[in-house]
C-alpha cells in the first residue's frame, strides 16, 4: 500500500512511504480491538486500599455494658463501627484488575488498530522538524484540518521541538513508536506517522513474538 507523503499543513511533500500490508492492511475485527482496549483500560485502573471491617479489628470481645438498664445501646463488644477504633462499615475492599491478555492478541489488535486508521484518519510525514511556536504550528494543524483529536508518533523519541510547540495545543498528542497503543490510536480522528515512525513499527512486528 502506498501513501502520499504529507507536510504538516497538509500539503503533499515529495515521495511516497509504502506501508506493509502485514501491519496496515489487515481487516479490522471489533471483537478484537474490544479485547484489547478492555485490556489497556483495566490494567489502567487503581486499586483500592482496604479498609479493616468488624471481624479485622483487635479489640476485646468482653460485652461493652450490661444488657439493661445502663442508659445506652445494647452492644456485645468494642468492634461496632460506631466507636472510635472499631471497623469500618462497607469499607473499601481489595480488587484486583491485572487481567491478562495474549501476547499474540495484543500484537493483532495494535495492527488492526493501524489498519482501520490506514483505511481513513492516517497521514505519513516526512518528520517533525519544526522551529515554530505553539501558535505557528496550530496555525499549520489547522490548515491540514485532520479534526479536533491527532496523535502525532515519531520514531526512537519524538523530535523535542515538536513536542514543546505541541504540547499547549488542545486535542494534539504526541508518543514515541515504542508507545503506540490501540486506545490512543482508536480514540483520535487522525493519526499522524513519520517515516521514522513507520519503520519502527514495521520492524516492531517483524521481530519473533513482537507486540504492543
Amino acid at each position: 500500500m502506498k501513501v502520499q507523503v504529507l507536510n504538516l499543513d497538509g500539503t503533499a511533500a515529495k515521495g511516497e512511504v509504502e506501508l506493509s500490508d502485514d501491519v496496515f492492511g489487515l481487516e479490522p475485527r471489533a471483537d478484537i480491538l474490544h479485547r484489547v482496549v478492555t485490556w489497556q483500560l483495566e490494567n489502567r485502573r487503581g486499586i483500592a486500599r482496604k479498609a479493616r471491617e468488624r471481624s479485622d479489628v483487635a479489640r476485646t470481645g468482653k460485652k461493652f455494658g450490661r444488657q439493661k438498664g445502663g442508659g445506652t445501646a445494647r452492644h456485645g463488644d468494642r468492634k461496632a463501627p460506631v466507636f472510635i477504633g472499631g471497623g469500618k462499615a462497607h469499607g473499601p475492599r481489595v480488587r484486583e484488575f491485572n487481567i491478562s491478555l495474549n501476547k499474540k492478541v495484543r500484537a493483532l489488535g495494535l495492527k488492526m488498530a493501524l489498519s482501520s486508521k490506514a483505511k481513513s484518519g492516517l497521514v505519513v510525514v516526512d518528520s517533525l522538524d519544526v522551529d515554530a511556536k505553539t501558535k505557528v504550528l496550530a496555525g499549520q494543524l489547522a490548515k491540514a484540518n485532520w479534526g479536533k483529536k491527532v496523535l502525532v508518533i515519531d520514531g526512537e523519541a519524538v523530535n523535542d521541538n515538536f513536542a514543546k510547540a505541541a504540547r499547549n495545543i488542545i486535542g494534539v498528542n504526541v508518543l514515541p513508536a515504542i508507545g503506540a497503543n490501540v486506545y490512543d490510536i482508536l480514540k483520535h480522528d487522525t493519526l499522524v506517522l513519520t517515516r521514522a515512525a513507520v519503520e519502527k513499527l514495521e520492524a516492531r512486528f517483524a521481530l519473533p513474538g513482537g507486540t504492543n
